[in-house]
C-alpha cells in the first residue's frame, strides 16, 4: 500500500501548475495587448492618411490663378480668379523698374490698366515676342489677398501681360493689352528681383 503524498509535495506540484497557468495568462495578456496596440496604430495611421488627404485637398482648393478679360479696346484687363469660389480683396502689382518704378495697389476692383505702363513700355522699347509675330510681353509680380472658403489667403505669383504697340503719327505708339498668362505661381520671397529677372 503506497504512502499518501506529503502535503508539502502536493503543495509544490500545485504551485508549479499555477505558475504554468499564470505564465500562459501573462502571455495571452501580452498578445491581446499587442493586438490592441497594433489595431490602434492601424486606426491612427488611417486617420493620419485621411487628414493628410483632406489637408492636400484644402491646399489644392486655395491655389489661386487669374484670367484677364480685355476691356475698353485693350486699355484694361479685367482680372478674375479661375476658381469661382474665390473673391479678390486687394492686389499689389510690381512691374520692372524701367517700365514703372512704383507699386500699383488696388482694392476690390481687380484690373490692370494700360495707362500704368504705357509710357514705360514705349521708353523701354521692349522687343520680346516681336520677332515671331506674337504679342509683346511684360512681367508683373502680383500679390493678391483673396477669400477662399471664408478664409483670407495671400498669393504671390508672376504673370506675363501680353500687349501690342499700335503706331500713331502724332502721339507715339498706342499700347493695347491683349491678355494674361501665368509665368510663376506660388512665388516666395521678394517679388521685384524675380520680376526683373524676367525682363531683358
Amino acid at each position: 500500500m503506497s504512502e499518501p503524498t506529503p502535503p508539502s509535495s502536493f503543495s509544490a506540484a500545485s504551485r508549479r501548475a499555477w505558475v504554468t497557468v499564470g505564465e500562459v495568462v501573462a502571455v495571452l495578456a501580452l498578445v491581446i495587448t499587442g493586438l490592441s496596440f497594433w489595431e490602434s496604430h492601424q486606426e491612427r495611421a488611417k486617420e493620419d492618411r485621411e487628414r493628410a488627404a483632406a489637408e492636400h485637398h484644402a491646399v489644392a482648393e486655395t491655389i489661386f490663378l487669374m484670367r484677364g478679360a480685355v476691356e475698353a479696346d485693350g486699355q484694361r484687363l479685367r482680372l478674375e480668379p479661375v476658381h469661382d469660389d474665390q473673391v479678390i480683396q486687394s492686389q499689389v502689382f510690381i512691374f520692372p523698374a524701367k517700365v514703372r518704378g512704383g507699386e500699383v495697389r488696388t482694392t476690390g476692383n481687380a484690373r490692370i490698366e494700360a495707362g500704368w505702363v504705357a509710357d514705360g513700355l514705349r521708353k523701354a522699347g521692349h522687343k520680346a515676342g516681336k520677332d515671331d509675330g506674337g504679342d509683346l510681353r511684360v512681367p508683373v509680380g502680383v500679390t493678391t489677398t483673396f477669400l477662399a472658403d471664408g478664409q483670407t489667403v495671400t498669393d504671390q505669383s508672376i504673370y506675363l501681360v501680353g500687349y501690342t504697340l499700335k503706331p500713331r503719327l502724332l502721339l507715339g505708339s498706342k499700347i493695347e493689352l491683349q491678355g494674361l498668362s501665368v509665368a510663376r505661381r506660388g512665388v516666395t520671397g521678394a517679388l521685384r528681383p524675380q520680376v526683373e529677372a524676367l525682363w531683358p
